[in-house]
């Protein structure tokens, strides 16, 4: 379905070259000045120096030949040039019902979809999520919802860490309290028990206890290096101990996950990479791209106009031992070979930005990828306190994920607890939905590469620009076509607008494609936030302008009921993409 611009645009073209001028000078664009009129075109102001003639006079050779138009109420010539423009209460209602009459609400997909793997998790196993994972985790489900709306193939990785020295610390110390445990005993053939040997709560006191033991006992690191060592080349009883690590870590990870709504696909790690190594190297080598630098293997990255200094991609170590880049690299022929994708986006923290460039410098200097394979990196700001430091615990340590969720969801019981008569069971869960709510939407409606303070009074607040505002104005839609009964069949379409505050509500629904389509292509949720905060903010008004339920015209109610259930499933939609839902009531 056609954009509302598109449309008005397609009005312009041919007023503008009747008149005699150039048909790309007939843009549109939402009006700067809404009190003045709904839409603007400027296209005189930009010609008047090809055709050395006033503004004003080519914007009234255009309105002149516009003449009696279906779509526009009104089309005026303004001082200096502008072309202002209202449109038709006929045209916009049925533009509404078209949209109302479209599964996807008059957005169009991508006329050509991608298969996309995007890489949004990056979780270390047997450590517990903190607030640090919380961005990567918000945004990169954001982006899969939009990519999959407009009709791409999007497949969410969580890549987890799950190699290396925390591995082998984990090993050692295990090793150290639990010495008989079958894994430790050299000849032993049967097979390991089911149970793992710990909990996940054990692994988190463990890691920390042994990572802390290896920077002040050189003894200590020696053996978890040689643990580390004997996993990666696949000891029978630190593979089984490992299998065992990685079934407690992932399924205490896929619930911290669940309670933010979010869902991966590949539940891949660091490990999965490794048997990708060895003929990447070897590949690297003999073809050339490889070669010693001080002991250690590298490839040169450097290109010509480069303005700052890009180091070359180490590969391997002087001592042999594989880094991040070796194993985001093997990933990503592990990715081609696999599933070839179109794209592999990848979701971290900003200041990973250069070991990006590497990485995917080195991937298309080696030929890992194809040529028309495109690799984007998409790096996020920091999550701060009020202070502006990065967010931390009141006692200024790093909060764990479910400890912060944990608090909200408690700030948003006690404000439903206080205001409401309500079952304490259904408050909770209330909570939970709202308290979700608040925590994404005061990400998202960030732009994603900027910092940004993480303020809980804000983010739970019922008024301004809030998740918990969205929620309230869709429950209130809720209620009153609840109070006018859902059973009842609603005839008709939506009519032309009544009212300023209703025009302005369906005007701003009118946008949905436009805004849903750009903010989707351009991978920015911040755009779906602002664009439902203005449609709530419209709503509100409307509602609270007009006496829905009570209005004596039958076709004029239906019409508004009509309207509400079209705002509710955009916002609906929205929310969606932004990877919360709305309660039946608040």
């Amino acid at each position: 379905m056609k954009k509302i611009l598109t449309r008005i645009e397609e009005e312009l073209v041919p007023a503008f070259e009747k008149a005699g001028y150039d048909a790309a000078y007939a843009k549109a664009a939402v009006s700067s000045r809404p009190d003045l009129c709904e839409f603007q075109c400027n296209g005189a102001m930009a010609a008047a120096k090809t055709y050395k003639k006033a503004p004003i006079l080519i914007a009234r050779d255009v309105v002149e030949n516009l003449g009696e138009n279906s779509i526009f109420a009104e089309a005026e010539a303004v001082n200096p040039g502008f072309i202002n423009l209202k449109l038709a209460g006929g045209f916009l209602a049925d533009y509404l019902n078209a949209m109302q009459a479209d599964e996807n609400l008059s957005a169009e997909k991508s006329a050509a979809p991608r298969k996309i793997i995007l890489d949004y998790g990056g979780a270390n196993v047997a450590k517990p999520l903190h607030v640090g994972h919380l961005r990567s985790a918000i945004i990169g489900e954001s982006l899969k919802r939009m990519g999959r709306f407009m009709g791409h193939e999007v497949i969410g990785d969580v890549h987890l860490g799950d190699w290396g020295l925390q591995m082998g610390l984990i090993i050692t110390e295990l090793k150290k309290r639990s010495p008989e445990l079958a894994y430790f005993q050299p000849d032993y053939t049967g097979e390991y028990p089911r149970e793992a040997p710990f909990t996940i709560g054990d692994l988190e006191e463990i890691y920390p206890a042994a990572s802390k033991r290896a920077k002040e006992d050189e003894q200590y690191r020696e053996e978890a290096l040689e643990a580390t060592r004997r996993l990666q080349q696949g000891e029978r009883g630190c593979r089984a101990l490992w299998q065992k690590i990685l079934e407690i870590s992932v399924a205490d990870l896929k619930k911290n996950y669940g309670r933010l709504n979010v869902t991966f696909d590949l539940w891949k790690g660091e490990s999965d990479a490794q048997p990708y190594i060895p003929d990447m190297v070897r590949r690297m080598k003999d073809e050339g791209f490889a070669h010693e630098d001080q002991g250690a293997l590298v490839v040169d990255v450097k290109e010509e106009g480069d303005t700052r200094e890009i180091p070359p991609c180490i590969i391997l170590k002087s001592d042999g031992a594989a880094l991040y880049a070796t194993t985001d690299l093997a990933t990503i022929v592990e990715r081609m070979q696999r599933y070839q994708p179109d794209e592999i986006f990848y979701l971290t923290d900003k200041r990973q930005e250069m070991h990006f460039i590497q990485v995917f410098r080195c991937a298309r200097k080696t030929g890992l990828v194809n040529r028309d394979t495109k690799l984007t990196f998409c790096g996020f700001g920091t999550m701060n306190g009020k202070d502006g430091k990065p967010f931390k615990t009141r006692e200024g340590g790093v909060m764990r994920l479910e400890n912060l969720i944990g608090e909200i969801e408690e700030e948003m019981y006690r404000k439903i607890m206080d205001n409401h008569e309500i079952d304490p069971q259904e408050a909770r869960e209330t909570a939970r939905i709202i308290g979700l709510s608040a925590i994404k939407y005061g990400d998202l409606s960030n732009q994603a590469s900027k910092d940004y303070v993480f303020d809980i009074d804000r983010f739970t607040s019922f008024e301004g620009n809030t998740g918990p505002y969205i929620l309230y104005t869709m429950v209130r839609i809720k209620s009153i076509l609840h109070k006018y009964g859902e059973a009842r069949e609603i005839k008709g379409g939506i009519l032309p607008a009544a009212n300023e505050s209703e025009k302005a509500l369906m005007l701003e629904l009118s946008r949905f494609n436009a805004t849903a389509e750009d903010a989707c292509e351009e991978m920015a949720p911040h755009k779906i936030c602002s664009y439902i905060y203005n449609l709530a903010n419209e709503f509100n008004r409307f509602y609270h302008e007009t006496r829905i339920l009570t209005e004596e015209d039958p076709a004029r109610r239906e019409s508004w009921i009509r309207l509400l259930v079209l705002t509710l499933r955009v916002l609906e939609v929205c929310i969606h993409l932004l990877g919360f839902e709305a309660p039946e009531r608040m």
